[in-house]
């Protein structure tokens, strides 16, 4: 760090400290809004899914297909587990439906205000 000899060098210096923090804000502000965004439920499950075909080796849209109603049935049951009820079944299998579909978006389409 140089030393400063006139009000002017500080006043100057002073400028560039505040510029240099607020870009180290906002480039904390990004991070945490990029932490928040992965720790959303449906974003832990599709890098879970993406994880798990990255280790196992699946390639294929079947299987990947496979693993989305997996975890959409997983879904279903554990919200509405063993049931009796008609309108719990139905319930479940639009929530099947719906977990189901989400998982198998590639994570691109499901966020489109991302690319702005």
């Amino acid at each position: 760090m140089k030393a400063v000899y006139s009000i002017d060098e500080l006043n100057q210096r002073i400028k560039q400290l505040e510029a240099q923090q607020d870009a180290e804000w906002i480039a904390i502000k990004d991070e945490i809004d990029e932490i928040k965004e992965n720790l959303k439920p449906l974003n832990l499950i599709r890098n879970t899914v993406a994880e798990i075909n990255e280790t196992v080796g699946f390639k294929s849209d079947l299987a990947q297909s496979a693993i989305s109603i997996g975890i959409g049935y997983l879904a279903k049951k554990l919200v509405v587990g063993k049931t009796d009820s008609i309108f719990k079944n139905i319930l479940g299998s639009i929530l099947q439906l719906a977990v189901t579909t989400l998982v198998a978006k590639p994570q691109h389409e499901a966020t489109p205000d991302e690319s702005s």
